[in-house]
Parts: structure tokens; sequence; C-alpha cells
């Protein structure tokens, strides 16, 4: 049973660093873009669709396999928060 649920979570983490990741570097190099609004929709669109056809393709209509992906997408979030840099945090560093 766990080792059937081990694939879902680490690809939870992996869809998860890619969509908070994608984020991430979107904030960082579109508020300096001369067209932020074009970076932030196709941003979106690529993170939400690539995440999504992720879910549909690990999860495979099972719930146990959702739920170990959405712990591990969620996982991947408070690791990234809690180690990525804000902009902020960069431009006022000692």
């Amino acid at each position: 049973m766990i080792e059937n649920l081990t694939l879902p979570l680490l690809a939870g983490m992996v869809l998860g660093g890619f969509f908070f990741g994608g984020l991430w570097w979107t904030v960082r190099k579109g508020s300096t873009a001369a067209n932020p609004a074009l970076w932030f929709i196709g941003s979106f669109i690529l993170r939400t669709g690539v995440t999504l056809a992720g879910f549909y393709v690990v999860g495979a209509s099972d719930w146990q396999r959702l739920l170990a992906m959405v712990a591990g997408f969620v996982f991947a979030r408070i690791l990234l928060t809690r180690f990525a840099a804000s902009p902020q945090e960069v431009n006022h560093a000692p």
C-alpha cells in the first residue's frame, strides 16, 4: 500500500516544485519586464496546464493517489516558500 503511494507523492512534489518555482521565477522576472501581463498570464497558463495534466496522468482516477499527490504538492509549496528568498529580501540584503 505505502509503496504504491510513493510515486504519486514524489510526482506531487515535482509538480509543486514546478508550479511554485515557476511562480517565484515569474514574479522575479515579470516585475521588471516590459510587458508583465504577458509574463504572468503565459506563466499561469503553462504552470496550470502542466500541473493539471500531471495530476490527471499520475492520479489515474484513484483518490488515494490523488491525495498523495496533493500532499506532495503542498509539501513542495511549504519547502519553496520557506527557502526561496523574496525579491524584497534579495534587494535589501546587508
